[in-house]
């Protein structure tokens, strides 16, 4: 079915989505992907830095000082892995040299020492310098609790990693998906992000481009009034449901498309639920972890979740 230009809620854009989509995952300037995850804390900016962040997403804190030897290896092994996480955590660093009351007050015995933050929390992770690929499993159960927990917010990049991309400079892995996506050629368009994704599965660009050629297809051929109104009938099941939140973010009313998914998720539960999050984690992606509808909705999510 078609929409019609008497459609109250407007037809689905789907150029306006292939071009936010584009500039999602290729502006110039962009940090997605070679953006930096990492920030300097103190004394006086632990508590809103570390431990309030960790309310919505983990928060890795290293107890570091610059005379270990070897610490500045520790330090770029974590720098590496919070970028290749995309924001699945953020790195906090503290120099003890100059925080030492704040030091002896937690108990630090080392430095280095790395622990995990969730809800407030500190949790011990390892003491001293550390493989790169030693370190990564502590992080993975880290975030791990995190999801179990309904922690599924994500961390804003703090800058551009060094060896990011540069300005004015588009990055070619996505010439084919971009394509595609001018051509309306989605369901190639989710191909193409899904190679890119088998080459490196935490490639964060792709998986936002994945999501919105995703939307785009599903979205393609529905009337965004006929599939809400289906949704709004006493017998609509979660097919219903999950059409009516692609037409509301397709057509602009992302913050009903939220709400509705979320109500759903608040009533369900097994299988039926654990669809619904996801799709709801992919229609975020269409957006990005910076637009503020997105960060309420993640919020509404963790609660509903608990």
């Amino acid at each position: 079915m078609s929409s019609t230009p008497t459609n109250p809620r407007g037809a689905v854009d789907l150029s306006a989505i292939a071009e936010q989509a584009k500039k999602a995952q290729g502006s110039p300037g962009s940090v997605t992907g070679g953006a930096s995850y990492v920030v300097e804390v103190t004394e006086q900016t632990f508590d809103n830095e570390v431990l309030r962040k960790s309310l919505n997403h983990p928060v890795i804190v290293e107890f570091y000082s610059p005379r270990v030897q070897g610490g500045d290896q520790l330090s770029q092994a974590l720098a590496e892995l919070a970028t290749e996480a995309a924001g699945k955590f953020l790195v906090a660093r503290m120099n003890v040299d100059t925080a030492q009351q704040f030091a002896q007050s937690i108990g630090l015995q080392a430095v280095p020492t790395v622990v995990g933050a969730l809800q407030g929390q500190l949790i011990p992770l390892f003491q001293g310098v550390v493989d790169k690929e030693q370190i990564r499993p502590a992080l993975d159960q880290v975030v791990k609790a995190a999801v179990s927990n309904g922690i599924v917010g994500r961390a804003e990049p703090t800058g551009q990693a060094a060896g990011g991309e540069e300005d004015g400079e588009p990055d070619p892995r996505f010439t084919a998906a971009y394509e595609a996506m001018e051509s309306g050629d989605f369901r190639r368009a989710v191909e193409e992000f899904d190679k890119l994704l088998q080459a490196n599965p935490k490639d964060s660009e792709a998986e936002a481009g994945k999501a919105q050629a995703s939307l785009l297809l599903r979205t393609a051929e529905l009337d965004p009034d006929t599939v809400i109104a289906a949704a709004a009938a006493p017998d609509a099941g979660i097919d219903a449901q999950l059409a009516a939140a692609d037409a509301e973010v397709a057509t602009g009313h992302a913050e009903d498309a939220f709400a509705r998914l979320v109500g759903v998720i608040r009533r369900t539960s097994g299988e039926e639920r654990d669809t619904v999050r996801v799709r709801l984690l992919e229609l975020f992606e269409t957006l990005g972890n910076s637009d503020p509808r997105v960060q309420k909705a993640r919020r509404d999510l963790m609660t509903a979740l608990f």
